[in-house]
């Protein structure tokens, strides 16, 4: 792509002319969109008045549309040309520029925006958190030193309009260590179980997500997490999200669970969940459930159960007291495709049940 810095430029300028402009550099465009929306936040107050002062404030609003869309193309290509690895670093480390604001004021200034460029700016964001310059992930170095703003992200999830820009923006950063340890906090996660529970589907399904995330993505800050929080996390769980009226929610949650007790790291918390009387119980209660996918998952987090060598004197009287309805109920028990690792589990488990002494 000889003389041409990125894609988005060469695009552009295909057209003839005599006097066409000078492309800008990725850094002039970033510097640009930080003037724009450093006006939109002065003027914020100004968003319901009219005459000239509306007139001014749209016309910024379509330029800062039209020059976060060119951060899209050059970070990610305009559908026939690669992005420029270099215009890409340029861009990256203006954005996160010492001493600049530029993310902050797309943090702030996201509920101003229309719904395409607050979507649009998530896909930029979601970019900058992949991109290098130096070696080095700037955006990581950034968030560690500006910790705020994932609390104002979080904040946005009260705000319907935003909440999914917001959790789609959180989620990204969360992919640095630094950024989920921060957030891992008892006052912060407890957050999402309310969150979750949100009736707009989408913006319940998105927090999961971003929750889901977080809690395995980074495993030894997790590990560390449910170390000082794992009596009110798992409260929270069993009841607001296993036990939910919301099917979509207790599938998602089952699932979640089996990830979390199946991770090598996490094996302290399997042992102690699977030795909880309360937590057993609410296990059979969903194998009983109407759906076979839900029960199947039920199935994967409760062979952990009977996987225990070292059982508590009250699971093993559970299961005794129940042996004969378990023995029934595996025997019919299929999931909806075939599937051997299943029925060897399954297998393994009805050996189990079958030796318990009555």
């Amino acid at each position: 792509m000889t003389g041409c810095l990125w894609p988005c430029a060469r695009a552009r300028h295909r057209g003839g002319g005599l006097f066409r402009s000078k492309p800008r550099t990725p850094a002039e465009v970033v510097r640009h969109v930080r003037e724009l929306l450093a006006y939109l936040a002065d003027d914020r107050e100004g968003c319901g008045s009219g005459g000239k002062r509306a007139t001014r404030r749209e016309h910024k609003m379509a330029e800062l549309s039209i020059n976060i869309k060119e951060m899209k193309c050059i970070l990610y290509g305009n559908g026939e040309v690669d992005p420029a690895e270099e215009a890409c670093a340029q861009l990256t480390k203006e954005f996160f520029k010492e001493n600049t604001k530029t993310f902050r004021l797309v943090i702030l200034c996201l509920p101003c925006l229309d719904l395409e460029t607050q979507k649009d700016i998530s896909q930029v964001i979601a970019n900058l958190q992949r991109q290098k310059v130096d070696s080095r992930l700037v955006a990581s170095d950034y968030l560690e030193a500006n910790l705020d703003l994932l609390d104002i992200m979080l904040s946005g999830y009260d705000n319907m309009d935003v909440a999914i820009h917001y959790s789609t923006i959180l989620r990204e950063c969360i992919r640095h260590q630094v950024a989920a340890r921060y957030v891992l906090a008892y006052h912060r996660v407890r957050k999402f179980f309310d969150y979750i529970q949100f009736p707009d589907f989408n913006i319940a399904s998105d927090a999961f997500k971003t929750f889901k995330e977080l809690i395995t993505r980074h495993k030894s800050s997790v590990a560390e997490f449910f170390s000082r929080n794992y009596d009110w996390f798992f409260v929270e769980f069993n009841s607001k999200l296993l036990s939910s009226k919301n099917y979509i929610i207790r599938r998602q949650a089952i699932q979640l669970l089996g990830e979390i007790l199946l991770e090598r790291s996490n094996a302290a918390v399997m042992v102690r969940y699977v030795s909880t009387k309360e937590n057993l119980m609410i296990l059979m209660n969903i194998l009983r459930e109407n759906s076979r996918p839900v029960q199947v998952e039920a199935f994967h987090v409760f062979k952990l159960f009977i996987a225990n060598q070292n059982k508590p004197p009250e699971i093993v009287a559970i299961l005794r007291t129940n042996r004969s309805k378990l023995l029934r109920f595996l025997g019919d028990f299929t999931p909806e495709k075939e599937d051997k690792d299943f029925d060897a589990d399954k297998a393994k488990v009805i050996s189990e049940v079958l030796a318990l002494a009555i």
